[in-house]
């Protein structure tokens, strides 16, 4: 059971008064959803206003609904059917977790950071799955709504919860973190991500930082000790660990090795770990799980066998065979600068293949920072990367910035033209990378060229 009627009115103080509600089961703000014994919340955004399909929701098993005052009750709802008045449905939705949070208590994990987030997120709950009950947020539910439907969505024999925090500009963190209420935070790292809404990686830093408004009295705050954005905090009521590359890191990344497999690497403490990713970055995402096994008192064996069974979110560096048996990186869920950056390293550090060709696209939301921001793409593109391929109003920035001669640049108007170019240089021992922001789709030019996977089991 999620909620009583009790517990709803208790919240919502002004309702249509009935005795015997049934126990609700679900909580939903989709009204195509099946789902008996259902509460359903309305959401109203820019293009759509979910109080027009009530009924479908109800058809579809709400036995009560969360009502914007404001909003007429259509005629066909009966006068004794359960509502729950509120001037806002999102922030009903928003108070309803924060309740349940509280009520359920677990240890509460929360991330953020402009790049590897998610990939943070897969891995700290690849770990504390293997010693306690976890439930953690769903793909990229990480926003006002997701991270609300996220927590209303957890068992009520969780332990530890693992939640990521995403966000466009200042105050969202905020709000979050404040539903959230973590025992643990971690920025991974500062990057260009909403540079647009943020100004400088200076406020995209301070944006990050909210994250610790919400954090619990005497919790811990992991975060990337190689940011110098990072440097200057002051903890306040709260422990801090660093993770990183550099000496002077709690937790420091002592060495890492790309291979075909993934990324081994070793920590100052004498462990050695391998994870089924691809990139030096992912040693660092995986120490700061890793620092949260040890606050966990999760043992060392557990926790290489959680990372060792990573699984991973679909079309972040995910690993294809191509015709002719080429290789293919799937790296289009989304992109910035840095993270574009990371993947063509990581292209240029795999072994064992005499073609290496970059497919890159646009980078969103960059504002009046995107001419710069592609320009210094190029800046890491040299050998042995030996083609480019670019498609997008910005990407073609990166291809008129690459200096090196002997790689052949060209950018394309279409992605059929692109695609058809592209064939021409698939054979056995070819590497591809295609990446962009998600509002490209770059998915549907992989799916034209790729036969299989190569990292199925994970």
């Amino acid at each position: 059971m999620l909620f009583s009627f009790h517990d709803l009115e208790k919240i919502f103080k002004n309702h249509h008064h009935i005795n015997h509600l049934p126990p609700i089961e679900r909580v939903t703000t989709d009204s195509r959803v099946k789902a008996p014994n259902s509460l359903f919340i309305p959401i109203v955004g820019e293009n759509f206003n979910g109080h027009d399909y009530v009924e479908q929701a109800i058809e579809n098993g709400a036995i009560a609904v969360i009502w914007d005052e404001k909003e007429q009750l259509p005629a066909s709802i009966p006068n004794d059917f359960p509502v729950f008045f509120t001037t806002d449905t999102t922030k009903g939705l928003q108070d309803l977790a924060a309740e349940y949070r509280n009520r359920i208590d677990p240890i509460v994990i929360g991330i953020t950071g402009s790049n590897g987030k998610t990939t943070t997120k897969d891995l700290v709950s690849a770990i504390v799955k293997t010693t306690y009950r976890t439930h953690a947020t769903l793909g990229n539910f990480n926003n006002q709504i997701g991270l609300p439907l996220t927590i209303l969505d957890m068992p009520e024999d969780t332990e530890v919860l693992v939640l990521e925090l995403g966000m466009s500009g200042f105050g969202e963190i905020d709000l979050l973190t404040n539903i959230a209420k973590p025992d643990y935070a971690i920025i991974t790292n500062i990057g260009e991500s909403h540079i647009e809404f943020l100004g400088s990686r200076q406020g995209i830093a301070k944006a990050k930082l909210e994250i610790v408004n919400g954090l619990k009295e005497d919790g811990c705050l992991i975060v990337d000790g190689d940011e110098q954005l990072l440097q200057e905090i002051q903890p306040a009521g709260f422990r801090m660990l660093r993770c990183g590359f550099s000496d002077d890191n709690d937790m420091q990344v002592t060495r890492a090795e790309v291979t075909l497999e993934g990324t081994s690497f070793s920590l100052s403490n004498g462990s050695e770990f391998q994870v089924p990713l691809f990139g030096e970055h992912h040693a660092k995402n995986a120490a700061y799980a890793i620092q949260i096994g040890e606050q966990l008192k999760i043992p060392l064996e557990k926790q290489k066998a959680g990372i060792s069974s990573l699984a991973y979110t679909s079309m972040r560096f995910e690993l294809l065979q191509a015709e002719n048996g080429a290789t293919v990186v799937n790296d289009s869920y989304n992109a910035s600068p840095t993270s574009m950056k990371a993947a063509i390293e990581v292209i240029k550090q795999m072994d064992g293949f005499a073609t290496r060709i970059l497919v890159l696209g646009d980078v969103l939301e960059l504002g009046t920072f995107a001419d710069e921001m592609h320009r210094s793409i190029a800046t890491v593109i040299s050998s042995p990367i030996t083609h480019l391929y670019t498609y997008g109003n910005h990407a073609k920035l990166i291809k008129d910035n690459v200096n090196n001669r002997a790689i052949t640049c060209q950018h394309f108007e279409t992605k059929t033209e692109l695609v058809v170019e592209l064939k021409k240089q698939l054979t056995e021992d070819c590497l591809v990378l295609f990446k962009a922001s998600r509002g490209l789709e770059f998915e549907s030019m992989v799916n034209e060229i790729v036969i299989e996977h190569k990292n199925e089991e994970q």
